[in-house]
C-alpha cells in the first residue's frame, strides 16, 4: 500500500516537473526562438538541473517538439451565420493569444518558424490540419480548402505583428478595434461570393 502511494507521489512530482520544464521551455523559445534557447537555460527557469529537462526530453530538438503540440481550440462553426464566421475567428485568436500569451505555443512557434524548417513544417500541419476542417463545417470542403490559406495568413499576420513584432499601430488598438477592422477583410474571403 505504501508504495503504490510512493508511485503516486513519484508520478505527480514527475508531471509537475515536466509541466514546469515545458513552461519554460515555451518562454524561452517564444522570446529568444530555437537557435538562441538552450537546454541550461530553460533549466534555470524552471529551478532546476539542466540533466533533468535531457531526462525528459532527451535534447532541444524533442523539448522543441514537445512544446509545439498545439490545439488551436477553434470553435464549432457549424451554426455560426455566415456573416459572422471572421468576427468569430478574430475574436477567438485575440481570446486565445491574450489570456496568456507567456505559455501560448502558438506564438512560440510563429516566432519559430520564420527561423527553423522544424517550426515551419509544424506550423503548416497545425493549420492545414485544424483551420480548414474547421470552415468546412460552415462552407463545405472545398470552399474551405481554398480559403483556409488566406484566413490563416491574415490570423498569423496579426499575432506576428502584435505579440511578437509588437508594431505600436498594432499594439495600441483595443480588441474590439481589431475585430471591427480585420474582420471585414477575413469576411471577403470567407463571402463565396468574392471568390
Amino acid at each position: 500500500m505504501t508504495h503504490g502511494a510512493e508511485t503516486t507521489s513519484t508520478d505527480k512530482r514527475s508531471d509537475r516537473t515536466k509541466a514546469a520544464i515545458l513552461r519554460a521551455a515555451r518562454e524561452r523559445f517564444a522570446e529568444q526562438g530555437y537557435e538562441r534557447t538552450t537546454i541550461r537555460a530553460v533549466a534555470s527557469d524552471a529551478g532546476i538541473d539542466p540533466s533533468m529537462v535531457m531526462r525528459y526530453f532527451g535534447n532541444k530538438a524533442r523539448l522543441f517538439d514537445a512544446t509545439l503540440t498545439i490545439d488551436l481550440r477553434l470553435p464549432d462553426l457549424t451554426d455560426v451565420p455566415a456573416n459572422e464566421l471572421a468576427q468569430t475567428l478574430v475574436r477567438h485568436f485575440l481570446e486565445r493569444w491574450e489570456d496568456d500569451p507567456a505559455d501560448d505555443a502558438l506564438l512560440v512557434l510563429l516566432r519559430s518558424a520564420v527561423t527553423n524548417e522544424q517550426a515551419a513544417a509544424r506550423m503548416h500541419e497545425i493549420f492545414a490540419a485544424q483551420v480548414a476542417p474547421a470552415l468546412a463545417a460552415a462552407l463545405g470542403p472545398e470552399p474551405a480548402a481554398h480559403r483556409a490559406g488566406l484566413v490563416s495568413a491574415q490570423l498569423l499576420g496579426l499575432g506576428l505583428t502584435r505579440y511578437l513584432l509588437r508594431l505600436p499601430a498594432v499594439t495600441a488598438l483595443t480588441r474590439q478595434e481589431i475585430e471591427s477592422g480585420l474582420a471585414p477583410a477575413i469576411q471577403s474571403v470567407l463571402d463565396p461570393a468574392a471568390s
